[in-house]
């Protein structure tokens, strides 16, 4: 997976310094030409990792910019009116990762959101003790978790 990762940066380099603009948007452009270029040229092989991967990854990229902007905007909205709309809570939050990496990686992404804060994990790494601001429903608030973040982090991470 890593053969690829480095061919499809190389390949993206090359495209940059043939076309002679160093912009962003033409490096993303060459690391998806290369992408394509690389999934042709390999679709017979045994390791097919890298391919599944980088679109889950960057569809998981812009899952969680949009949940940090709307969490942003719904801090942000209550800093600015007159009435407080906080509901704080403690919650324990079951979890299903289970090496370290993945419960750090985990906890990251949901400390990373406004409004949330990794407390504490268990002692046997079972769960993890979320101090969020808006607290509504509990059920609802960990079924969101469950089926966003972790389960979309599990499936790259796995």
């Amino acid at each position: 997976m890593i053969k690829f990762f480095l061919m499809n940066l190389l390949l993206s380099f090359i495209w940059v310094a043939l076309t002679g603009s160093m912009y962003y948007s033409n490096f993303i452009f060459g690391y998806l030409l290369g992408f394509g270029m690389l999934w042709v040229m390999n679709r017979d092989e045994t390791d097919q990792r890298y391919f599944y991967r980088v679109p889950k990854i960057i569809s998981f990229f812009f899952f969680f910019l949009f949940e940090m902007i709307k969490a942003n905007i719904q801090v942000a909205y209550d800093v600015i009116t007159p009435k407080y709309f906080f509901k704080p809570g403690i919650i324990r939050y079951p979890i299903n990762a289970q090496t370290d990496f993945e419960i750090n990686i985990l906890s990251t992404f949901i400390s990373l959101t406004p409004g949330t804060l990794i407390i504490d994990i268990s002692d046997d790494r079972k769960a993890i003790y979320i101090h969020v601001m808006y607290l509504k429903d509990e059920e609802q608030f960990i079924r969101s978790l469950k089926t966003g973040v972790e389960r979309k982090l599990l499936e790259i991470l796995r």
